[in-house]
């Protein structure tokens, strides 16, 4: 769609947002305004006006478990069905795309944001993201994929350079994208914060073109995250279309200068407002044929179904789980105030809450320890002794709120020394003692062989306390597997010596990531990935390849039905080029009563055994195919000799050698001058010198507090969000006019320069 009535000055703002949630309407041209909201995990829609920052209340909507709850069910049925619910509550709420999935790997289990993002592993997150893309966008309702690419902390997101090899750009940090793009088909994508080995996000032409238009096919909007334009005219050289959030009209002179001097070309504008106008028109269509209703205790009892089928049984000796609720004492302040999501952008306003201790039925409940997760001697006290006494001992432990949000990343994998320090004495005083863990990424578990069972419930939703009651008295049988291998310590991460120590992100330990390193260098970890238990036991038999289809056959061999999530893994050939040991590449979800076998196929396609070597390769060798405790050899490949590596990555086991990374294929790396402030600098780099800034800061703070209580979530995520945003950004939020940013930061460099720093 050509929007040919427009003049380019017009264009230009058409490409900007008109509010913090809406693009703009030209009523001449025929193009509708149409509105987004956020909504990984349901919609947060606000009330009224609304903001981008989340200060003020949202429209309620139904709170489906986290997106790494939600991929440990390995089950994209299930995320088609979220796709399509959150869908639904977003075309009743006039809502025409909502902006998630979230696709990024989880690379470092410290990133605040992981709850949001489905795995470490990129198959996986990439056909739960195109599943539950599909679910939505078969309604009408468009999606946005995000954080593309390479957001994988949080910690100075907004400026942070990740700087990635080439191979573990492709194999790791693109394909969940490529997967989701190819297999999903969104309506838009957005860029990220960050820049790319040197190179903002929404003005990496190699990113949003060569790589995810003319590569991938794309053909959809690119919108970029809010406040993360840094440059419009070169967002628009690049193919980014959409600016958000609107109100300020950043960057839109200065685009319309390098139009007028030809250093902008009228195709690459008219290419971005041809994609506004369309992605308009069509969203704004779709939605007024969308029925504006749905079944609110439908979506609930979906949410309820996934937490269950999600929830991973980590351990459970003897059988211990399923118990008897009037013969259990609960322990655990998490247990009364049940978490079920986290915090930020993502946080929805849920239709409904429930109770775990009234659906558990629980005759027998202790705090032990403080809501915040501290200790305290008395609570501790009377939970050592009243254990002593019980027949079976629940313990509900997690982080707490402010552990996990967006906007700053955990110091520490531990869990609040409080919780740690009951866990230890209850587990003294009753060896009976199963622990429910309500976190939605993986934390230290000291005292795991101390207890019977562990029982991992993530961030499971408005319906996880219902969801969680049914798992421990076996009305439901757990089936989810990790999709995030758990480390015994932190310490065991191999990316722990440069992750967050700089704004300049080196991504040294390249392809392995989380499980692909565990394995290589034969590191320990507490739980692996796709690790899982059930209620009932499961067989698997006759493993068969034909070359273009592996099967195998598997058995319920318990006594009650249950489901299981199968896993093909390819074993890599180790000849020439560094490789993981194996790789995720297919997985299925089949129920099964007592005694029931059914065939299970996944298709294996020319990129099941490939590399990046500068295309998609794959080198001539045996690879073993692996499902459960069966494997087979399977020889394919070209012939293409290669020397024998000697580097990290042949035989990698702690801290990945730099030197080593800097010779792996690249592509060269920009170094973005930080002399003397600028539109990139932060907020909190000015409060140095300027008394403005700094007076502007504790005002906001005061406002932030007043409204979410001093040291909350929602505090703690604003006030990092402020502190580390850049004066361009600060433009685009408060909605500021002209050069403001320019002329702030020239005027805190003549500070600067004044006071000699």
């Amino acid at each position: 769609m050509q929007p040919k009535t427009l003049t380019n000055k017009e264009k230009i703002r058409l490409c900007s947002g008109a509010t913090q949630w809406d693009t703009k309407d030209f009523p001449n041209a025929g193009i509708p305004s149409v509105k987004v909201a956020d909504g990984p995990h349901g919609l947060r829609k606000t009330r009224g006006k609304g903001d981008n920052l989340g200060l003020t209340d949202s429209h309620l909507a139904t709170c489906f478990p986290s997106e790494s709850l939600l991929a440990a069910s390995f089950d994209t049925d299930l995320a088609e069905k979220t796709g399509s619910a959150i869908a639904a509550e977003a075309a009743s709420a006039g809502v025409c795309t909502f902006l998630g999935p979230g696709a990024n790997i989880q690379r470092n289990p410290l990133c605040g944001r992981n709850f949001e993002y489905f795995s470490e592993d990129p198959y996986l997150a990439g056909h739960m993201a195109a599943a539950y893309i599909r679910g939505a966008e078969a309604t009408g309702v468009g999606t946005c994929l995000k954080h593309f690419a390479c957001n994988n902390r949080e910690s100075h997101r907004m400026t942070s350079d990740s700087r990635v090899d080439e191979r573990a750009l492709r194999e790791i940090y693109l394909t969940p994208f490529e997967i989701a793009v190819k297999n999903g088909k969104p309506s838009s994508v957005m860029s990220a914060y960050n820049l790319l080995n040197g190179v903002y996000c929404s003005e990496n032409r190699r990113l949003l073109t060569g790589i995810l238009r003319e590569e991938w096919g794309f053909g959809g909007l690119i919108m970029t995250d809010w406040g993360a334009l840094n440059d419009r005219t070169e967002a628009f050289r690049a193919g980014c279309d959409l600016a958000m959030p609107g109100g300020s009209g950043y960057g839109e002179a200065e685009a319309l200068s390098a139009l007028h001097e030809g250093t902008l070309s009228p195709e690459a504008l008219d290419a971005c407002a041809a994609r506004v106008a369309r992605f308009a028109a069509e969203k704004s269509a779709a939605l007024r044929a969308h029925p504006k209703t749905y079944d609110p205790d439908a979506h609930h009892a979906l949410a309820e179904t996934i937490a269950a089928e999600s929830a991973v049984l980590l351990k459970n000796d003897a059988g211990f789980l399923p118990i008897v609720p009037q013969k259990t004492l609960v322990i655990g302040a998490m247990a009364e105030h049940f978490r079920f999501q986290g915090s930020g952008s993502s946080k929805v306003h849920a239709i409904r809450t429930e109770s775990f201790l009234a659906h558990f039925g629980a005759q027998d409940y202790l705090p032990g320890y403080l809501p915040d997760g501290s200790g305290d001697d008395a609570l501790l006290r009377e939970a050592m002794l009243r254990a002593k006494t019980a027949k079976n001992v629940v313990v509900v432990a997690g982080l707490p709120e402010r552990y996990e949000t967006e906007g700053f990343d955990r110091q520490a994998m531990a869990l609040p020394a409080g919780m740690d320090r009951l866990i230890e004495a209850v587990a003294s005083a009753n060896p009976n003692t199963a622990v429910v863990l309500i976190c939605g990424c993986p934390v230290e578990t000291p005292w795991a062989d101390r207890v019977k069972s562990i029982l991992w419930m993530g961030l499971s939703g408005q319906a996880g306390a219902a969801a969680l009651a049914k798992l421990l008295t076996g009305e439901a049988n757990p089936c989810g597997r990790l999709a995030e291998s758990w480390p015994l310590t932190y310490e065991d991460v191999p990316c722990t010596a440069t992750w967050g120590k700089d704004r300049c992100e080196e991504y040294t330990e390249s392809v392995y990531v989380g499980y692909r390193y565990y394995e290589k260098a034969n590191v320990p970890v507490r739980f692996p990935f796709g690790h899982g238990l059930s209620y009932t036991t499961f067989s698997y038999s006759d493993l068969r390849c034909d070359g273009k289809t592996a099967t195998v056959v598997v058995t319920n061999t318990g006594d009650r039905a249950g489901k299981d999530a199968v896993l093909l893994y390819a074993g890599m050939t180790q000849d020439g080029m560094h490789r993981p040991l194996r790789e995720l590449k297919g997985f299925r979800k089949v129920f099964l009563l007592p005694g029931q076998s059914a065939e299970i196929s996944f298709p294996l396609d020319e990129r099941t055994f490939a590399l990046w070597d500068g295309g998609w390769k794959t080198p001539r060798g045996i690879y073993t195919l692996q499902t459960g405790s069966l494997s087979i050899d399977y020889a394919t490949g070209t012939d293409e000799k290669r020397p024998k590596d000697a580097s990290w990555y042949a035989a990698p086991h702690g801290a990945p050698n730099r030197e080593d990374w800097l010779r792996l294929p690249r592509i060269a790396d920009k170094a973005p001058s930080r002399e003397g402030f600028s539109v990139n600098s932060t907020a909190g780099e000015l409060a140095a010198v300027s008394p403005f800034t700094r007076f502007a800061l504790r005002c906001y703070d005061r406002v932030v507090a007043k409204l979410f209580g001093r040291g909350s979530a929602d505090h703690l995520w604003l006030m990092t969000m402020a502190n580390e945003c850049p004066l361009r950004a600060v433009q685009i939020f408060t909605g500021l006019k002209g050069n403001a940013a320019l002329r702030v930061a020239a005027y805190a460099e003549r500070k600067r320069r004044k006071r000699g720093h």
